[in-house]
């Protein structure tokens, strides 16, 4: 049976990842893109998060309209909006983060999970500590804002942000610190993966974490 979901982008750099996460599985995959409001969220003072959690709603309700059987968001920030309005869909609404958090909670030692927007940092890390206390975990996390990239993958330029970000995390694998390391949003996912694969230092992102939980995550949300 092929499963009908629409996913929530917040940039069009991300299709492809979630087209990787999803190949070889009896999906058919509807791409819904907005960069104007994470770029709102991320540089507009007079733009109210509330009003963001509003459109978040809004693109939720029209995809829902598309015949889907579930739906996927995969921004970190709508998510974290989202929190602010809870409101019920008619299909499962899958986040992205939730498989991140649960791989994150595994462990321990102390962590570093790193952002390239502001923005997303205070919503989800509200969203891990109310995650983590649901499920009993007490996670060592500090969060840390690699400054600016961001605006590198919001002109387009992808190439230019993975390479710069790449050069970052080397030099953060390299200091060490004795913590292991993670990125926090999809769009860093790539340069995390590569720098993982140069260094053989593991670094935690959301698409490997939603790709190693995709199976059990479609059966559960649309059984």
């Amino acid at each position: 049976m092929t499963i009908r979901i629409g996913c929530l982008h917040a940039h069009y750099s991300n299709i492809e990842y979630i087209e990787q996460a999803l190949s070889g599985r009896e999906a058919e995959l509807l791409h819904f893109v907005d960069p104007a409001l994470v770029y709102r969220i991320s540089s507009d003072e007079n733009f109210s998060l509330a009003e963001a959690g509003r459109r978040v709603k809004e693109q939720i309700e029209w995809i829902e309209h598309a015949g889907v059987d579930a739906i996927l968001v995969t921004c970190t920030n709508y998510i974290a909006v989202m929190q602010d309005d809870p409101f019920t869909a008619s299909v499962p609404i899958m986040k992205i983060d939730e498989p991140f958090f649960a791989d994150i909670c595994r462990y321990d030692e102390p962590q570093l999970l790193l952002f390239t927007n502001p923005a997303t940092v205070d919503g989800t890390m509200k969203r891990l500590r109310e995650y983590a206390r649901m499920n009993g975990h007490k996670p060592d996390v500090e969060a840390l804002v690699i400054e600016g990239v961001f605006e590198l993958i919001m002109k387009g330029n992808k190439d230019e942000h993975n390479r710069e970000l790449s050069d970052r995390l080397r030099r953060l694998v390299g200091v060490g610190e004795g913590k292991s390391i993670s990125v926090g949003q999809l769009s860093m996912s790539e340069a995390a993966g590569r720098v993982a694969a140069e260094s053989g230092v593991p670094i935690g992102n959301p698409l490997e974490s939603l790709i190693s939980s995709m199976d059990t995550l479609l059966w559960h949300e649309t059984a």
